[in-house]
């Protein structure tokens, strides 16, 4: 229901991923066998000689720095501005509006109801089941309406549907309170906490 980017956030943790297991894979190898270390000081010390030489190259007209360093701090740069759009992209789509219009009766005016009322009475009615081992509730933007993403975690041995049909009551019910009908995503997942946490049980 959110704009998260997930396959980008999917593809850019496995490139890190790789990238991680390659380092450590040399730093092992270089802890643990001598001919590979023999081999990167070889092979560091011709990419530095090339990089000397690269830069000596490219030094400023009556100056002893290179140009490149320029280009260095432009790219950094707009690796920093990537990564700020990028972090701005994460979780886009919350809404902090449920109902917003105008009211024609007798006394017009413009009706506001914000997410959190809806997120609060949810939560309320959600806390006390000790069938849930968590339950959460937020208000994102769907489409250009608002709507309702609910995310519980039932503990072992209750039956999703059953779940549903009482979270669909829930929803139901808060329609009957708004005075109009909002888009509803239910989540039904599972976690460490729903398999090895017990069901309070009354006596």
């Amino acid at each position: 229901m959110n704009g998260t980017p997930r396959l980008l956030n999917r593809i850019l943790i496995g490139i890190l991923g790789l990238k991680l297991l390659a380092i450590g894979l040399l730093l092992v190898l270089l802890a643990s066998v001598p001919a590979v270390g023999s081999w990167w000081q070889r092979w560091s010390a011709a990419v530095w000689d090339q990089l000397r030489a690269v830069f000596d190259r490219t030094r400023l007209p009556g100056q002893s720095e290179s140009w490149l360093w320029i280009v260095m701090v432009i790219l950094l740069i707009a690796v920093i501005a990537l990564m700020v759009a990028w972090l701005a992209q994460q979780g886009k789509g919350r809404a902090n509006v449920l109902v917003s219009e105008d009211d024609a009766g007798d006394v017009p005016g413009y009706v506001r109801i914000g997410g959190g009322v809806a997120e609060q009475a949810l939560k309320a009615a959600l806390a006390g089941r000790p069938d849930l081992a968590g339950a959460t509730v937020a208000t994102y933007e769907f489409r250009g309406q608002p709507g309702l993403r609910i995310r519980v975690q039932p503990r072992q041995g209750v039956a999703p549907h059953l779940l549903a049909a009482d979270i669909s009551a829930l929803v139901e019910a808060l329609d009957a309170v708004i005075g109009r009908r909002t888009p509803v995503l239910i989540h039904i997942g599972s976690g460490a906490r729903a398999r090895f946490g017990r069901a309070e049980r009354v006596r």
